[in-house]
């Protein structure tokens, strides 16, 4: 063969036909260090308190409007008038027609003046303050606002005793029964609740910080009845001051005097009257206390 001369093109073969079929998968698997991880969940670690939204103090001051800040300062400026006039008032009455206070076997009635200007001093005025606080000290830590709390009634208990020890050792000198009325009987309970009201909650909402975690569950479920046991409390006590006052006006001024509506007796009823204006005020202002001042609360560790 001529080297010059050009070799025929090799025969092709023929083109194959698309195949259209997907290609069928590998039969090894795919090892599973390969394949990427699942989406992870989101878990709350195990030993972490689970908290609840609640309404505080300080989401409920931003939501307040003008018109309710300015009832907000009326009324607590009508309580603190009313918690302190109701107090001078008292005394005013003692001094002006009672000829004052004293402690002496000779004029023992000087020695029962103390009982009224105590128990409202006790049960109406720093028992007010006391509830009031919840509602007025809203810029300060709780801790400080439970110990402003705890010194108010620390200052009602000796105002409630020594005018409990007053009008009994009255009675005593005097020859009267003692716990026979029904203002005796209303201001013995109102003096057991409140000594109740306070050894339980300087135990449960001071002692207990020591461990604050783990009584956390323990002292939030207390708080409601706490509160309304305390509100109880102030109300027996207003009611006690109205009978006493009542029994006062019958048996030292008389029906007739009374009934003459004399200077003496114009001024008891407005003692009275401020009494109810007191509770009035307070009760209005600490209305559903448990939702207002509510706070996030900590639930107890599974166990």
């Amino acid at each position: 063969m001529d080297s010059n001369s050009v070799s025929p093109m090799p025969e092709l073969a023929p083109i194959a036909e698309f195949d259209k079929s997907p290609p069928s998968p590998p039969n090894e698997e795919v090892p599973m260090d390969d394949l990427p991880p699942p989406p992870a969940t989101i878990s709350q670690p195990e030993g972490k308190t689970k908290l609840q939204r609640t309404r505080s103090y300080d989401s409920e001051d931003t939501e307040r409007g003008a018109c309710e800040w300015c009832e907000y300062a009326l009324v607590i400026t009508l309580a603190t008038v009313l918690l302190l006039g109701v107090s001078g008032l008292t005394v005013f009455w003692i001094l002006y027609y009672r000829e004052g206070f004293g402690w002496a076997d000779d004029i023992p009635e000087k020695q029962f003046n103390l009982h009224p200007a105590l128990m409202v001093a006790g049960f109406v005025t720093f028992s007010g303050f006391s509830v009031l606080l919840y509602r007025i000290c809203r810029c300060l830590r709780r801790i400080y606002v439970k110990l402003l709390h705890a010194i108010f009634h620390a200052l009602a208990m000796p105002c409630i005793v020594i005018g409990f020890l007053a009008v009994l050792d009255f009675h005593n000198k005097k020859g009267i029964n003692n716990f026979y009325s029904l203002h005796s009987w209303i201001g013995l309970t109102a003096m057991g609740l409140f000594g109740l009201q306070y050894a339980v909650g300087f135990f449960s909402f001071l002692l207990l910080l020591i461990c604050s975690k783990g009584t956390a569950g323990f002292r939030a479920s207390l708080v409601p009845v706490h509160a309304a046991f305390g509100v109880l409390t102030f109300v027996l006590g207003v009611a006690a001051c109205l009978t006493g006052l009542t029994e006062k006006a019958l048996f030292t001024i008389g029906n007739e005097t009374y009934a003459s509506m004399s200077e003496e007796s114009i001024v008891m009823n407005a003692i009275g009257v401020s009494i109810v204006g007191v509770a009035i005020v307070v009760l209005y202002t600490v209305r559903g206390t448990g939702g207002h001042r509510t706070r996030t609360v900590a639930a107890q560790h599974p166990s």
